[in-house]
């Protein structure tokens, strides 16, 4: 770790790139330089935290402890190896912790829970369950002493409020258009009054499934809308039948807004394998299956299931993310990758600008 100050400089960022230095060191030496380094500028000292050893929030929060004027990390802690410091941790720790951290910021606390979505959903990341402050189980309680202490004071177990953070009242069966329509507005989801009527029948039938539908479930139902191919195929149905050599094969139906239909059939050793193999007919187009990562939306066996794939197309090595979701995890593979292939398609097309890709990050 090095420490280099610029004369001109106002901002100053202290990085701990390995994930090594624990929260009283890493504090220490925010608070030697404070107190050491003199210059008639004003300079806002800055901690860079990873998460190799777990303490890259602790680190951080040390860091503001002992002055640093500003944070560096990412939304749901993402980036190489164990990532780096959670952004929406930080921010709700000083929150709630206000009495002793004796520092204020401007942050929109109540959008965290879409923020996080947001960059779960464009970087097919999921969010783990057990994760502080934006994860599944954040506001759930299976211990009965837990649940009565709760149901008589929140604060007994909950030291982050549901409404801090961004988590509305859920729908439900009974629910009509108008509060679905404010569902949407409170969530702040993009939607214009044409998509409307076909989200509100995609909600109706989700209610005949769920009982309760909660937020997760309305962002990964406008999230999981087909990827805009006006003109082009989508996901229609799906089949799957097991052979005597315990081959699958999979027929895969896609429709265009016309009502035109088109099927094609593959084998493979497992569904999912099967399904991809019949699309890949379909698309007809050098694709690499990169990853591929099943979420559950919410608990329970009634749960939309959310799959996340990312692809390379190898004509241009630009990697592509796309999700799927149907409460039928193999149907969401289908959606998914029907989507992926279209981002592809869409670029060899020219009908998209040329998007970021990894392979065009600078060595370092």
């Amino acid at each position: 770790m090095n420490f280099q100050l610029a004369k001109y400089s106002l901002l100053k960022k202290f990085s701990e790139n390995i994930g090594f230095t624990t929260p009283e060191e890493y504090g220490a030496i925010f608070k030697y330089l404070i107190e050491n380094v003199k210059t008639d500028r004003q300079i806002i000292y800055s901690p860079h935290c990873h998460d190799d050893l777990g303490m890259a929030v602790a680190n951080s929060l040390a860091a503001v402890k002992n002055g640093a004027g500003r944070v560096e990390g990412t939304i749901n802690g993402i980036r190489e190896r164990a990532g780096n410091a959670a952004l929406e941790e930080i921010a709700v720790a000083l929150n709630i912790r206000q009495d002793y951290y004796q520092v204020e910021t401007s942050i929109v606390l109540n959008e965290t829970i879409n923020t996080s979505e947001m960059v779960s959903r464009f970087s097919g990341i999921p969010v783990p369950k057990n994760k502080a402050v934006v994860g599944g189980n954040t506001f759930s309680h299976e211990s009965g002493i837990h649940q009565d202490g709760v149901l008589k004071n929140p604060l007994t177990y909950e030291i982050i409020t549901p409404e801090l953070v961004g988590v509305k009242i859920p729908l439900g069966k009974l629910s009509g258009r108008h509060a679905f329509v404010e569902k949407l507005r409170e969530l702040a989801l993009d939607f214009t009054e044409e998509d409307i009527k076909p989200l509100f029948a995609k909600f109706k039938a989700l209610v005949d499934k769920k009982q309760e539908i909660t937020d997760a479930d309305i962002r990964a139902l406008v999230a999981g809308t087909m990827v805009e191919n006006p003109e082009g195929f989508h996901f229609d149905d799906l089949q799957l039948q097991t052979h005597a050599d315990n081959d699958i094969e999979a027929l895969v139906s896609l429709a265009n807004m016309d009502g035109e239909k088109v099927e094609f059939n593959a084998t493979g050793q497992g569904s999912v394998e099967a399904i991809f193999n019949a699309i890949d007919k379909f698309f007809n187009q050098s694709v690499r299956l990169v990853s591929y990562t099943i979420d559950a939306v919410t608990d329970g066996i009634d749960t939309q299931d959310r799959v996340l794939v990312t692809v390379e197309n190898r004509d241009t090595e630009t990697i592509f993310n796309a999700a799927g979701l149907d409460f039928d995890v193999l149907k969401a593979s289908a959606i998914v990758y029907i989507n992926a292939n279209t981002f592809v398609q869409k670029e060899n097309a020219g009908e998209m600008g040329r998007s970021v890709s990894y392979h065009d990050m600078p060595s370092v």
